[in-house]
């Protein structure tokens, strides 16, 4: 059973099978956002993402970010990223014309971030997130 269902740009369904929300900036003791702390803080997204997922491809959508301050300090200028980060494992019908679709399906997880603690739901999800290019990123997998 899925947790919610979106439907992206291309009009392909997917569900939502686990969902996993931090705030972006919540084990920040010391410095300021800027492009460093956020590579790593990427990054380490990624590899946490890759560690829960071993057979699922990861996708990282790039996030926007922001520079409010017009100021650097000494690690760069003021770059912030939104304030929750987003790992979602994702599951849709098969890919393969050839898999038969009650013994197949494909999976993506993807790695996103979005101003508020919400849910993504039908078109309401970030548009960064709906417009995934799920037919070159997803993998295909038997049940």
């Amino acid at each position: 059973m899925s947790l919610t269902r979106i439907v992206l740009t291309s009009g392909r369904s997917l569900d939502l099978s686990e969902l996993r929300l931090s705030s972006t900036y919540g084990g920040m003791l010391e410095g300021y956002p800027c492009k460093p702390v956020n590579d790593m803080t990427i990054k380490s997204l990624v590899h946490a993402a890759e560690r829960a997922h071993p057979t699922t491809p990861v996708h990282l959508v790039p996030p926007p970010r922001e520079y409010p301050d017009q100021y650097a300090g000494a690690f760069g200028p003021v770059e912030v990223l939104p304030a929750v980060a987003c790992v979602g494992a994702f599951r849709s019908t098969a890919l393969e014309p050839d898999h038969d679709p009650v013994l197949y399906r494909s999976a993506l997880t993807i790695i996103w971030f979005q101003p508020t603690a919400h849910v993504p739901s039908g078109c309401d999800a970030e548009e960064a997130l709906r417009e995934v290019a799920w037919e070159e990123l997803a993998r295909d997998y038997e049940l």
